[in-house]
């Protein structure tokens, strides 16, 4: 009897220990909104997370959204609120694939994006253009208003892609990155970089070379004006005799992604679309080829 007692009174105990351990499954509902969407690239298998809003009857923002090395694809779209900010946009979190690191990582075991044009047989600038070619095809893609933004490697990568895939956006977003080389080539388009003040990884000093060549490529006023202060960001505008100012948003952080980040970056989206095309003008000639790939259902 005293046996039976004890299993009961133990049982009673473990019941609510295991449904604690339920619990930390709770927040990964936030992803149901995003499907796992597949292509082949080279042979190789890639993903995204993709959230298409419930209304389609409208031409539709589009917004690509690269995590940094050693990131993925599904902790980037629960903690970066890029959904909350902007649930009318289609969103999509690419997963990177193993790739040496310029900081960290020298081996390359960790996901991330190639650094330069050519690098790793540009195996992620041909997953950009297989994604953009494919949900071109599926959605009423509003072609004003595709956009890019991205943390650490994945700001260097938005960078990447602003130099090779220029024609394609209206505006982009860099998070905790630097963009060292100054690109005469570069299309001025509007610019919104995060930075921290205290950045250990991405050394402020070299996000402020950024700032420069930004400003070179866009014909950018040498004087900052107030954009806005709000939560931890205290952002200034350069104007543009282009329409595409650079837009600084610093804060006293390290090299993370603040809170506040996707509200920030979806304003300024929201403010830069691509300006309309004039009668007569042909955007054909100045958009990137860009080459169908296999895409595997979601």
């Amino acid at each position: 009897m005293q046996i039976l007692s004890l299993i009961l009174a133990i049982s009673c105990i473990a019941l609510p220990i295991h449904a604690q351990e339920k619990t930390p499954e709770v927040p990964a509902k936030k992803s149901e909104a995003f499907v796992k969407q597949q292509w082949t690239v080279d042979g190789v298998e890639r993903t995204a997370l993709v959230h298409v809003p419930s209304d389609m009857s409208a031409s539709m923002p589009l917004v690509f959204c690269w995590h940094g090395h050693g990131g993925s694809a599904e902790r980037v779209s629960r903690s970066w609120a890029m959904l909350q900010a902007w649930p009318e946009a289609i969103l999509v979190f690419p997963q990177g694939l193993p790739t040496v690191g310029k900081l960290t990582d020298p081996e390359g075991k960790k996901s991330g994006w190639q650094h330069a044009n050519g690098e790793n047989g540009d195996r992620d600038l041909k997953f950009f253009d297989a994604m953009l070619a494919s949900l071109r095809k599926e959605y009423k893609i509003d072609d004003r208003q595709i956009y890019s933004t991205g943390h650490s490697n994945g700001g260097g990568f938005t960078y990447l892609l602003w130099k090779t895939r220029g024609a394609n956006f209206a505006a982009i977003a860099p998070v905790a990155a630097a963009s060292l080389k100054s690109e005469s080539s570069l299309i001025p388009i509007p610019v919104l970089h995060i930075a921290g003040k205290n950045d250990p990884l991405v050394k402020f000093s070299w996000q402020q070379k950024t700032f420069d060549n930004v400003r070179k490529a866009n014909d950018c006023s040498n004087e900052a004006k107030p954009w806005v202060k709000e939560g931890v960001f205290t952002a200034t505008i350069y104007e543009s005799t282009k329409g595409a100012p650079l837009i600084t948003a610093i804060h006293e952080g390290k090299h993370e992604y603040p809170k506040g980040s996707a509200e920030l970056i979806v304003r300024f989206f929201k403010e830069h679309p691509k300006p309309a095309a004039k009668a007569g003008d042909s955007t054909d000639a100045k958009e990137i080829p860009i080459k169908s790939e296999e895409k595997s259902s979601p």
